[in-house]
């Protein structure tokens, strides 16, 4: 018996080892320490916790316990590249594969969506993102008292906007989100709500924030995709001759990051102020509260070729108390004072300015500067 299991052992250790299976068949992460005995997958132990949601679907077990000849064999018979090609054979290029880092949310509506609903290998079943018209109820979060007060919101890729009402028969929009500018991320411990999007959406070229929630995670996700359904139809005609894999990239964008941060006015002479910062790309916006609609302001971080610089403390001659850990963010126009409360914060700031700094601009991120220099 200990010898069977021991020769067991080994013969997962071999079906471990081939490729395809030396990384999690939901979210990439590596060296999978887990098995869905059902779907013969191997998955990481964060997944695995997911698949027990769904265990008329999936049974795992660790690749640590003991396992017999039967389970071996089955591991070995399907194993992560043959399960890729049956239960994602058809998923649409624009929709959103979770990783490791990515929330619950999406990570447990990817598993579901593959296993469960068998999304992927029959086209009609992904109606409700990709038809180009999506419209429903979410609840959207008062811009001054806070409440949230559910909406109706309609996605149309024709008209190119996302629209919401603030009555059930209102015929004109509270807001029109056009397309071309719109960004979603899911941002569940800053809403407080495991379902939470954040929407953003340029107008007169400055960020707008809203930020919804639904209380069924697949309507959730089914609206993420169908916006970045939107998107991918709206670049694939802005840029025709782009492939399918420069494209992705740009559909949504999680924040470079976030946090408080301390600064002070263009004098420097004024108090420090605590305010919570998001890094978007180029943006630099800084909030009197993270759930605020509007930036207090927006600071554009270009390249090193355009002189700009990032520096680890703050000028000698700056006046008032302030946290200990300094930035300084050299423009071509001024320079921005900030001051973090740890080095660790200071740190992870510096690194986030810096990957912005060293990527050279694009054509386009020339006319954003331009606008920004011209600003009142």
């Amino acid at each position: 018996m200990a010898l069977e299991a021991e020769g067991n052992k080994l013969r997962l250790e071999d079906v471990l080892a081939r490729p395809g299976n030396e990384m999690c068949a939901d979210c990439g992460n590596p060296e999978p320490d887990w098995a869905s005995l059902t779907l013969g997958v191997f998955v990481c132990q964060a997944c695995s916790l997911l698949h027990r949601s769904i265990p008329h679907i999936s049974r795992v077990k660790s690749v640590q316990d003991t396992w017999d000849d039967s389970e071996v064999e089955l591991m070995a018979a399907v194993g992560n590249s043959a399960a890729k090609a049956k239960y994602e054979q058809k998923v649409p290029p624009f929709y959103y594969r979770p990783m490791h880092t990515d929330c619950k949310l999406l990570r447990e509506q990817w598993i579901r969506a593959k296993y469960e609903r068998n999304e992927f290998e029959f086209i009609e079943k992904q109606e409700p993102y990709s038809a180009g018209y999506r419209e429903g109820f979410l609840w959207k979060r008062g811009r001054d008292n806070g409440q949230f007060l559910s909406r109706k919101f309609v996605l149309s890729e024709r008209e190119g906007a996302l629209k919401y009402f603030n009555k059930q028969d209102a015929r004109d929009p509270k807001a029109v989100m056009k397309i071309e500018t719109l960004n979603a991320t899911f941002q569940p411990a800053k809403i407080g709500n495991p379902c939470g999007l954040q929407i953003t959406y340029l107008k007169d070229n400055s960020t707008r924030n809203i930020f919804v929630y639904h209380s069924d995670a697949k309507e959730m996700v089914d609206w993420f995709n169908a916006i970045r359904a939107a998107r991918f139809h709206y670049l694939q005609v802005a840029f025709p001759g782009a492939s399918d894999e420069e494209l992705v990239p740009k559909l949504t964008r999680n924040f470079m990051k976030e946090g408080f941060m301390e600064k002070t006015g263009p004098k420097h002479t004024e108090g420090f102020k605590k305010r919570w910062f998001t890094m978007d790309d180029r943006r630099l916006m800084y909030f009197k509260d993270p759930l605020d609609a509007y930036a207090r302001g927006e600071v554009f971080i270009g390249s090193k070729e355009n002189s700009y610089t990032v520096l680890s403390g703050l000028p000698p001659s700056t006046q008032g108390y302030h946290w200990n850990h300094g930035i300084t963010i050299i423009t071509p126009d001024r320079k921005f004072l900030f001051a973090c409360e740890t080095e660790a914060e200071q740190r992870d700031w510096i690194a986030a300015f810096q990957r912005v700094i060293n990527r050279p601009m694009r054509p386009q991120e020339y006319a954003v500067e331009a606008h920004f220099k011209h600003k009142p």
